[in-house]
């Protein structure tokens, strides 16, 4: 088979990675991909990943490309093509492609679609209100005392969520967005819900339709500092498994959240193949989804993807196909963790284009892969080209001896004003 993969992150470095040890694939290209992905070769003829300089959102030329190149699966990685209808326009055009359509890509491009849904079935979650009008937001924001998350609407690179903690912050993040414009268009509209206590988990699912099947858990952690400080960023790292949820709880969850999701998906005619990823906190008052993505989350996919047995492309296929029934998910009994390294400054302004060293050195430590998220390749070297700029992922029998091996590794590589979190699965341990 012949794969496209579109995206240029580490989740889409990720995908590609597992694709590539597929013994039913003999191409694969990724558009536009980057420094780490054309560096990546398949299992079955030793062919490097070759990368496409064509945008995720250039629709027409991706379509004329799979054409050209004789594609048999399109899989998408990023939110933005899917909420734009990348899906819609290859089916459109005859193209097998793996993700959400635009609608049911709606449970990610839109939390005020989001929350009304799961108020409309019954899915535990928040107390929330949505609003245009600033005034109205800022009366819902004082009846929770200031303690809420305030949502824009749209996507917003993961960054479109503002924890406040009093109604001074709740009154300024209801500014900045609604009439500030921070996120544009993206914060039209806005979501408050009420801040949830607990611990937050991430939880992925395949879906075909009809039938979803949960992966183990895993949790991300989204501050840009230690200890869950600093400004909300699109994840600083992950591991998985975690320790806070049995069998019996994962058995809970999908009964109270796929199951009526499934259910209200079928009752509003939403055809769901792809990835659904509710954010879940576990609160005293039982699981209760703070929001739901449409595709693999990053760094989650890193952590997954290298615990993953099955061949991933039966289970895209199975996905798309609606057979998702017959597949059971396999899983290493290792646990993995993923360090992201980040640009100085991120998530705010930083600097491209710097030299990254050590990536070799980084390579020899056992059981670690490198995912690049944001990096470029030119005359032989490797430089910075984006926020998050690697994704340092390790496993092992243990999260201990999976952790030690990744911060390993990272210490091993530099750049500029590289800057990582150093407490990625402690709460864990």
């Amino acid at each position: 088979m012949r794969v496209l993969v579109i995206g240029s992150g580490g989740r889409e470095h990720a995908l590609v990675w597992k694709l590539a040890q597929s013994t039913r694939i003999n191409a694969i290209w990724c558009a536009p991909g980057n420094g780490g992905i054309g560096s990546e070769r398949l299992l079955t003829n030793g062919s490097l990943v070759q990368c496409a300089r064509i945008a995720v959102d250039d629709f027409a030329t991706l379509s004329q490309f799979a054409r050209d190149q004789r594609i048999d699966l399109t899989v998408v990685g990023p939110d933005n093509p899917l909420a734009e209808g990348v899906v819609d326009f290859f089916q459109a055009e005859g193209l097998r492609i793996w993700g959400p359509n635009k609608r049911a890509a709606l449970f990610e491009a839109s939390k005020v679609f989001a929350q009304q849904f799961m108020e409309r079935h019954q899915i535990p979650t928040a107390r929330a209100g949505t609003f245009q009008d600033a005034e109205a937001a800022r009366k819902f924001a004082a009846l929770l005392g200031g303690r809420c998350a305030v949502k824009a609407d749209g996507l917003a690179l993961g960054k479109g969520v503002l924890i406040c903690r009093s109604p001074d912050e709740a009154d300024a993040a209801i500014n900045q967005i609604l009439l500030g414009k921070t996120f544009g268009e993206a914060g039209r509209q806005i979501v408050i819900q009420e801040l949830l206590e607990g611990i937050e988990i991430s939880l992925h699912a395949i879906c075909d339709g009809k039938t979803a099947l949960l992966f183990p858990t895993s949790q991300d952690h989204k501050r840009a500092l230690d200890h869950d400080q600093g400004l909300n960023t699109g994840g600083m790292g992950a591991y998985s498994p975690t320790p806070f949820l049995t069998p019996e709880k994962m058995a809970e969850i999908s009964r109270l959240i796929l199951d009526p999701w499934l259910k209200g998906c079928a009752a509003e005619g939403i055809n769901f193949h792809g990835l659904l990823y509710p954010g879940v906190m576990l609160t005293q008052d039982g699981p209760k989804v703070i929001e739901f993505n449409a595709r693999f989350g990053d760094p989650e996919t890193q952590v997954y993807l290298t615990r993953l047995e099955n061949d991933l492309l039966d289970l895209l296929e199975a996905s798309v196909d609606g057979t998702l029934d017959r597949i059971e998910l396999k899983w290493s009994d290792s646990s993995s963790v993923c360090v992201i390294m980040a640009s100085g400054g991120y998530p705010g302004a930083y600097q491209k284009d710097l030299p990254i060293t050590g990536l070799e050195s980084a390579a020899e430590v056992p059981n670690v892969k490198i995912f690049h998220a944001g990096t470029a390749f030119a005359e032989g070297k490797f430089r910075t080209a984006g926020g998050r700029v690697l994704g340092i992922t390790a496993w092992g029998k243990t999260l201990s001896l999976a952790r030690n091996r990744a911060y390993e590794a990272a210490r091993r590589v530099h750049f500029e004003g590289a800057h990582y979190r150093t407490d990625i699965g402690s709460k864990a341990l």
